[in-house]
């Protein structure tokens, strides 16, 4: 006969609760995000100020700028400190909806 535990009362394996075991990624860790987004007054700013809004470390000095090939756009790659998923996927979506913002890696 074999006795099988009852599930817990929240209904979750205790063993699949830590959602850190469903990520690829350990956290806290460096995170490069391309940003990418009209060459206009403002754009590099724009981007920091939300990297700033998720990781309070943020050092502006890492910033890598890239011109597109005609020169109409321009790409950022920015590096936070990810501390968890829900923090990446909050900073995605911030981004993601920034009116100068096209294109987010």
């Amino acid at each position: 006969m074999t006795s099988s535990n009852p599930p817990p009362a929240n209904g979750l394996d205790p063993q699949a609760a830590d959602p850190r075991k469903d990520s690829l990624i350990e956290y806290p860790s460096k995170f490069p995000i391309k940003v990418m987004g009209a060459k206009v007054d403002g754009f590099v700013h724009a981007v920091t100020e939300v990297a700033r809004q998720f990781d309070p470390t943020f050092d502006a000095a890492t910033i890598e700028l890239r011109d597109s090939r005609a020169g109409n756009y321009l790409g950022v790659t920015i590096t936070i400190t990810a501390t968890s998923r829900e923090q990446l996927d909050d900073l995605y979506r911030a981004l993601s909806s920034h009116p100068l913002v096209k294109v987010v890696l």
